[in-house]
């Protein structure tokens, strides 16, 4: 391991974005109870320490997905036993919303199963409605409706939305392993148009998809070398689903991925991507408490919470409530977007704009050093 690679790193005051492969590929194969440690210590610069945020997911639209995407109960390829739905209904969306605030949620997220947002005017638009209510709950908003374009972009962020998801899933080289009905760079040029359109990207990877440590590291790569990081980065581990063909491939009882690669993969992310709120999301149930509380422990501050996630089971809100007791985590507030240095916890409705903010102290802390 080349110490340096970490150590600088570790005097990260703000993102960097031209890290290399090799440099990335050494700080994940660190000894992990030291990478570990180390991504929590920097975690504390860049963020609230034991603020968590919880965000709940519902299904708009379930099923019937035209995606071959391997791992997924909604495409209409596989025979999962999912029936496909139509959309709900904008009240049915914000009841669920209410439901979720009362339960301190603070991040209402939204999924359709569609591969894009063509000829669905009538759709978005409902959607829209959705979010506009959502906001006015003083909740974050966040969808993920397949590739959008520009206008659609332009049109999701004149609604207020917060953050619209889109995940890579794996490196570059596994992907066609694992889809072939979408390529990378669609999914990339979807992140651009939601960059540009001044939404917060939120983009992560599915764990335990047939691939090896160095399509973590690839992952890591792409997402950390973007224009902007991601102002979120999901990390799941894979829920097989029978009827699929990752589902299929995996024997009953075997866990997708090892415990060890998700936290190595989070304690990463922290690093490589300081001011990103990393977030544990499908297979959580999977995990014992004391293996969730690692990876708050390496970064790790955001969940999924509440009744259901898109398809898959979701740790409950009582349980998270009495596991957050027993540690003396607590929910973040929403729009609440971490620490830099000593300058207290910012809020914010942009991510961009606290990077700003930050950018801004930092420059300033070194004019002062320079002076002094």
């Amino acid at each position: 391991m080349n110490e340096d690679v970490l150590q600088h790193a570790l005097r990260a005051t703000a993102p960097r974005h031209n890290w290399t492969r090799n440099e990335i590929r050494e700080i994940y194969n660190t000894p992990l109870m030291e990478l570990a440690f180390q991504a929590g210590t920097l975690h504390r610069r860049f963020h609230t320490p034991g603020a968590v945020q919880l965000c709940t997911l519902m299904n708009i639209k379930t099923g019937g997905c035209s995606e071959d995407c391997s791992y997924c109960a909604q495409s209409s390829r596989y025979s999962t036993g999912l029936k496909a739905t139509k959309m709900s209904s904008v009240d049915s969306v914000l009841e669920a919303a209410a439901i979720a605030k009362k339960n301190g949620s603070t991040r209402f997220c939204m999924g359709a199963a569609w591969r894009d947002m063509r000829g669905r005017k009538s759709g978005l638009k409902n959607i829209k409605s959705m979010i506009e209510g959502v906001r006015a709950l003083d909740m974050e908003c966040c969808v993920t409706l397949g590739m959008i374009d520009a206008t659609q972009a332009e049109e999701l962020a004149g609604a207020g939305l917060t953050a619209y998801n889109h995940n890579l899933d794996t490196s570059r080289e596994h992907y066609p392993s694992v889809i072939s009905t979408r390529t990378y760079d669609e999914r990339l040029q979807t992140l651009s148009h939601v960059r540009d359109a001044g939404i917060n990207v939120c983009s992560g990877g599915i764990l335990g998809l047939g691939e090896k440590p160095e399509d973590h590291v690839g992952l890591l790569h792409t997402v950390s070398t973007l224009p902007s990081h991601p102002e979120s980065f999901p990390v799941n581990a894979l829920v097989p689903i029978k009827g699929t063909p990752l589902g299929d491939k995996l024997p009953a009882g075997k866990r997708p991925i090892p415990f060890d690669a998700i936290l190595r993969t989070i304690a990463t992310a922290r690093i490589v991507m300081p001011a990103t709120i990393i977030r544990i999301a499908a297979g959580r149930t999977t995990m014992s408490e004391a293996e969730q509380i690692l990876c708050f422990s390496a970064g790790a501050n955001a969940v999924f919470t509440g009744e259901k996630m898109l398809t898959t089971e979701c740790n409950g809100w009582d349980e998270d409530k009495a596991m957050f007791d027993r540690y003396g985590l607590s929910p973040m507030a929403p729009f609440e977007r971490g620490q830099y240095g000593k300058q207290g916890t910012y809020r914010a409705q942009s991510f961009s704009a606290v990077k700003e903010q930050a950018a801004r102290e930092s420059t300033q802390q070194a004019q002062q050093t320079a002076s002094a």
